[in-house]
């Protein structure tokens, strides 16, 4: 690493976005770009100003680019993620506002669901393209359908930040076209912003290093864009006839018999906290073992759960299936009892990459490679 080097390259970089009166235009200023980025940008706020940085790599050395505009000119922000096809790029605009997500949606008669991608893009992209939700050129191609993404889209992988800009960016594409892309925080997204690092890809110690930035409270605090994105989530969601949680809902959840609104609300707050100083005694069981963050009990084989315990949750969020990720059972997406539960999460990594299609009360299993079976109609 020539540390000289990344010294000195901030202060001989070319912004992509200019501070000057041309941000004000209501079209952004877009500047030929010839540095490969290789993580990035992060959007970072303070004293009225955005700050958009990140790590670039010329032929010798990385190095970073730091660019500013005032927060008033925000929307005038554009920038391109590289993604994992060469020169293919898709482009993200700031949103205006960020709000805080509904616990519960209406039924809508197409939905594409897909979980612990864990920063590896190409599974997450062919996912997409296969089920129908984006085409080529990202655009939104799924109409007034709903992706949902069950957690865990942080950690081991080398491409989360494109993953996390590419969720952010099919929002707004999916509103304007009258569907949603929910996302339901897993244990990873919660470990991220809390300071557990222990899967973190080695890549992203160094991304803060260079942009002298703090990982957790820098990159992903309070003061930056994707970190203000994330506290918006929730941790579970229902949306029409599914009950969706990154590791499901144990009896002792049952127990608490608390509403979908009521249990995101008093969550949110502590998504960020490491210290575990709960004011609220609910919130033990919630970030807990048997929370929808860490819950294994529905794919433990040597204590297995009753079928009351799944009832006694459809029951309670008048749902009639919960799907979940967070462990990996089999090789495909898997359906039990009787198609009350859905398990979602595969084996990416190993190239077992699926995603849950369900059009027109029919559920289909589709492959990274195209493939669609039909497992269930109801």
């Amino acid at each position: 690493m020539n540390k000289i080097a990344i010294a000195f390259i901030p202060l001989l970089l070319i912004s992509f976005v200019i501070p000057d009166d041309r941000c004000r235009s209501s079209k952004p200023y877009v500047m030929n770009i010839t540095d490969t980025i290789t993580d990035g940008p992060y959007v970072l706020y303070k004293n009225n100003q955005v700050y958009i940085k990140s790590v670039i790599q010329d032929s010798s050395a990385k190095g970073i680019r730091v660019d500013s505009v005032e927060v008033g000119n925000k929307m005038s922000v554009t920038f391109n993620i590289e993604t994992d096809e060469p020169g293919v790029y898709f482009t993200v605009n700031l949103k205006e506002k960020l709000l805080n997500e509904k616990p519960e949606y209406k039924k809508v008669n197409k939905y594409a669901v897909i979980s612990d991608i864990e920063g590896n893009f190409t599974a997450f992209r062919k996912l997409l393209q296969h089920t129908g939700v984006i085409d080529s050129a990202y655009n939104w191609t799924f109409g007034d359908g709903q992706l949902v993404l069950t957690g865990d889209f942080f950690d081991r992988g080398d491409k989360v930040t494109e993953v996390l800009w590419l969720i952010y960016s099919l929002e707004e594409k999916a509103k304007a076209a009258g569907g949603y892309v929910h996302f339901v925080l897993g244990n990873h997204e919660i470990m991220n912003m809390s300071g557990d690092l222990r899967y973190l890809n080695p890549k992203y110690p160094q991304t803060a290093y260079l942009l002298n930035e703090n990982y957790v409270g820098g990159l992903y605090g309070e003061n930056s864009e994707l970190g203000r994105w994330l506290r918006t989530k929730n941790i579970v969601e229902k949306v029409g006839n599914i009950l969706f949680a990154h590791g499901g809902i144990s009896t002792e959840m049952n127990n608490l018999d608390i509403s979908l609104n009521k249990l995101n609300d008093i969550s949110r707050p502590y998504y960020p906290d490491s210290l575990y100083k709960y004011r609220d005694d609910r919130l033990e069981v919630i970030y807990g073992d048997q929370g929808p963050f860490w819950y294994r009990g529905y794919y433990d084989a040597k204590a297995p759960i009753s079928v009351s315990q799944i009832d006694n949750t459809l029951r309670q969020y008048k749902v009639d299936h919960i799907a979940t990720g967070h462990t990996v059972i089999a090789d495909t997406i898997s359906f039990l009892f009787n198609g009350k539960l859905i398990n979602t999460d595969v084996h990416h990594v190993k190239g077992h990459s699926e995603a849950l299609l369900i059009e027109d009360g029919k559920f289909y299993r589709v492959t990274m490679h195209g493939e669609k079976f039909l497992v269930m109609e109801k």
